[in-house]
């Protein structure tokens, strides 16, 4: 494997420069300063540009009070955390999950608690069986659609299972949706903030429909905790980027959200083919992987137990950038887990990227 053949990189989930509504978003700018300007770039309230908060709670069926839209769904969810935790606090996860809110619940103090991801979504049996024997999460972080790492689709049975159980022992579920509208095939599931609205802390943001770089994510939270954490929020950061939150609403305002999302799925859903396709083609026999129907992510998991530094190593030789798999794991002990982010890569950048990955992995196979 030479290292003059172009680098690939498999790491992280970013959207290509090519799906930017530049041109948009400049004219949308413009026109927020003009009409705004006064408001925009002034402290303001902490919970957020109010015309896009209410059109949220509009679409969420909910008080605007009940919505804080902040830098980005992730800071959102690390003042639920730090609201929410305390050391020893327990908390759910899939597992494998989002390598960043596992950090985050860690850095407050959570003890994690992972199940793991089946076809249709975490082992929901399990999850009972652990509710029953007397233990009480704090909250159950989900990420029902679409999983990052694994690009997996909670079922609508375990969605009605989990929000059943929530309401029965009296836990959160918070659920992130950044994902959910980039559905390339297929028919949606009711979120579990519809299943079970007073019990459900639902996030998610416009970085994957419009651009990460704006920096605006949202909660739509329950009334209790929504006073607090607007608090931490101010006490962070005392007001959000008015601006970038007033670009975001005037470009939903126009009506361009809607075509640019369908855009946006003309352009990922033969990336997710390539993918596939060349999974099949050059790892069936290496290793098992979902299927999804949208998103951002390929889960790949490993047939045989490898060394994941030796993974990562062989790969950087063969000019492939892997993320370390372990990240995504409450124990950081599960080495044979790759996962593929294929929006920002060509199906040729894709279908090369599959090649080398397999190359490493026969090798490894070879060197047992």
């Amino acid at each position: 494997m030479s290292e003059s053949r172009p680098r690939v990189q498999l790491t992280r989930g970013v959207p290509p420069v090519e799906s930017f509504p530049i041109a948009q978003l400049a004219e949308c700018a413009a026109a927020v300063l003009h009409e705004y300007g006064d408001v925009v770039l002034q402290y303001a309230p902490v919970r957020g540009f109010a015309p896009l908060r209410a059109l949220l709670a509009r679409e969420a069926g909910v008080d605007d009070d009940r919505v804080i839209v902040g830098q980005g769904s992730l800071q959102l969810q690390d003042f639920c955390a730090r609201y929410l935790l305390g050391t020893g606090s327990v908390v759910y996860v899939e597992e494998p999950s989002y390598d960043r809110a596992l950090t985050i619940i860690r850095r407050a103090g959570g003890q994690l608690v992972g199940f793991p991801l089946e076809e249709d979504g975490p082992d929901i049996d399990a999850v009972e069986a652990r509710l029953e024997s007397g233990e009480r999460p704090k909250y159950f972080y989900v990420i029902p659609d679409f999983q990052n790492p694994s690009g997996a689709v909670l079922s609508l049975e375990k969605r009605q299972r989990l929000a059943t159980l929530a309401r029965a022992y009296e836990f959160w579920i918070v659920e992130d949706v950044p994902y959910r509208r980039l559905r390339y095939r297929g028919e949606e599931y009711p979120t579990l903030f519809e299943l079970a609205p007073d019990r459900v802390i639902q996030m998610s943001s416009y970085s994957k429909l419009v651009s990460p770089g704006m920096r605006v994510g949202y909660v739509i939270a329950p009334a209790s905790l929504a006073g607090p954490l607007a608090k931490m929020a101010e006490d962070t950061y005392i007001g959000p980027s008015y601006l970038n939150q007033a670009i975001i609403y005037e470009y939903i305002r126009r009506g361009w959200l809607e075509p640019n999302i369908a855009r946006l799925c003309e352009l990922y859903e033969p990336r997710l083919g390539a993918t596939l396709s060349a999974l099949e083609q050059h790892l069936a026999d290496l290793a098992t992987w979902q299927r999804p129907d949208g998103g951002f992510f390929v889960g790949v998991t490993l047939r045989f137990e490898v060394s994941a530094d030796e993974l990562l190593e062989r790969a950087r030789a063969a000019n492939l950038i892997l993320t370390d798999g372990r990240g995504f794991f409450p124990g950081c002990d599960v080495e044979n887990f790759v996962r593929i982010p294929f929006c920002a890569l060509t199906p040729e950048e894709i279908n090369e990227g599959v090649v080398r990955l397999a190359e490493v992995l026969r090798g490894l196979v070879q060197a047992v």
